[in-house]
């Protein structure tokens, strides 16, 4: 449709964005995240662990009746089969068929398992068959053949629902070479009988065990349903817990004890949420040393100006010394804007390296010359040690800022008469710079803190020396941009030693 001012308009209702393909996108989505979800996972697992045994065991049930079932056939009609085969011999059936009472047992065989029984000779001829089709023809195959050597056979067919026997049938007609009785095998006994009854059972187990089976799945599935929610319920009240704090309703540590994982997951938390809890006070005092820090040179100088102002005639002597204090107020308070600004440009993720070639030494030497002054009022002896010479590639302007911090750190927190050795070193793969000072040093349960932004050891003191507590924030994100490491040893009234490390 259109609006008044011509523009067009698409209005969706809520029911179309069930229908079409984009319902069918949405629908899509939501069913992958259903399967993201660890209770929905645990479920799953629980219920084909309970189905698969469920189905294997009725399949194996099945069949080792089946074998079971037909192995007793094959028994019950080989022992007949025999027991028939010694009266074809005793009556001389194979010569002549016309015994009523051989025939009446071979009839009564064959209807009794319902399958057909074939007396063959010993020129592979069938001379009896009960069911009359085959009688007089040959009848040539592999187990017939394998029983005339003497081996019985018995074949299974599943598909067809029958098994196929083969009998010998032996005659003792003479003594063997060392003076005992030989069997020689006169004809064979073929013998089909049907496995109906068994197929009938089978099927009617099949059935029952189908109707077991599903019972079974229903009852692994309700608990599959329990056991999931039962194990992930820890995860739950961690997550319930933990949202607790992001509410405000609590800021107390974490305790869900139940599995091994939720205790790392809660130690972990706690960890975070201790280290936001240090960083949170170390922000507030930060806000309010900056604002003093800000203030003052502010107020310093109001104070001079207005001083100034209500002079007469004031010398010009005097008029330069309120104008060099006003000028370094203004130095300070461009150096806290300075520190703020270079931290918010390194925190954005977007914040790049211009890497070039850079000589090291060359860089370091320069630093040293730009904080000689610096040095000299405090009254610190700077020392550069090159054991090598030093060309990497790296941030020219960043990383000569890091080392300046690092440095003037050095000096700033000095003794009197103090040092601060810088050592340059390195390899095929990475060099690294010390920045040795024989300062005031740094307690053992501040030097895992140093490097966070807003912190500050001895409030006092670096009140009065000045700076922000950036400075090394600062060098530290610099040297992690350059894939780096820097580290510190500190021993109170020593000194402390920054180590960096930079790849070439």
């Amino acid at each position: 449709m259109y609006s008044p001012s011509g523009a067009r308009v698409i209005i969706i209702r809520d029911r179309d964005l069930h229908t079409g393909s984009f319902g069918k996108v949405l629908n899509r989505i939501n069913q992958l995240q259903f399967m993201r979800s660890f209770r929905v996972r645990i479920f799953f697992v629980l219920l084909i662990i309970g189905i698969i045994p469920s189905i294997l065991v009725r399949d194996a049930i099945l069949y080792n009746y089946e074998n079971r079932a037909v192995n007793v056939r094959e028994s019950e009609v080989s022992n007949q089969l025999n027991i028939i085969a010694n009266h074809l011999i005793t009556y001389n059936y194979l010569s002549d068929q016309s015994n009523s009472a051989v025939n009446a047992e071979l009839e009564q065989i064959s209807n009794l398992y319902d399958g057909r029984i074939l007396i063959i000779g010993g020129n592979f001829k069938a001379i009896k068959d009960t069911n009359g089709v085959s009688t007089g023809r040959t009848i040539i195959s592999e187990e017939v053949i394998k029983c005339f050597k003497g081996v019985k056979t018995v074949n299974y067919d599943s598909t067809n629902g029958f098994i196929e026997l083969t009998i010998p049938i032996n005659d003792t007609i003479a003594e063997g070479a060392e003076g005992g009785e030989e069997s020689v095998v006169q004809g064979v006994m073929l013998a089909s009988v049907s496995t109906d009854t068994i197929a009938m059972t089978l099927k009617l187990l099949s059935r029952l065990g189908w109707i077991i089976a599903i019972g079974m799945i229903a009852l692994i599935f309700l608990m599959a349903m329990f056991f999931s929610r039962l194990l992930t319920d820890p995860f739950n009240k961690v997550t319930e817990a933990i949202n607790d704090v992001k509410e405000g309703f609590s800021d107390e540590p974490l305790s869900v004890p139940d599995y091994k994982e939720t205790e790392h997951i809660v130690d972990a938390f706690n960890r975070v949420l201790k280290r936001m809890k240090v960083i949170d006070e170390s922000r507030q005092e930060f806000v309010s040393n900056v604002s003093h820090e800000l203030k003052t040179p502010i107020t310093s100088m109001k104070l001079l100006a207005e001083s100034l102002m209500a002079q007469e005639d004031v010398p010009s002597e005097l008029y330069r010394e309120f104008m060099e204090d006003i000028a370094g107020e203004i130095d300070r308070e461009d150096k806290i804007i300075t520190d703020l600004l270079e931290l918010v440009k390194l925190d954005k993720t977007n914040a790049g390296l211009n890497i070039e070639s850079v000589d090291i030494n060359g860089m370091i030497e320069l630093i040293l010359k730009r904080m000689k002054p610096i040095a000299a009022v405090n009254n610190v002896e700077l020392v550069f040690d090159s054991v090598r010479s030093i060309t990497a590639h790296a941030d020219d302007v960043k990383l000569t800022l890091a080392l300046t911090n690092l440095i003037e750190n050095g000096i700033k927190y000095n003794k009197d008469g103090g040092s601060v050795y810088i050592t340059l070193d390195g390899d095929h793969q990475s060099y690294v710079i010390t920045v040795r000072d024989t300062g005031i040093g740094i307690p053992e349960e501040s030097i895992d803190q140093i490097f966070e932004r807003f912190y500050r050891v001895d409030k006092s003191h670096s009140r009065e020396i000045g700076g922000t507590g950036l400075g090394l924030s600062i060098a530290r994100n610099i040297i992690l941009m350059h894939r780096g490491t820097v580290t510190v040893k500190s021993v109170i009234d020593e000194g402390t030693t920054f180590t960096v490390r930079l790849p070439l």
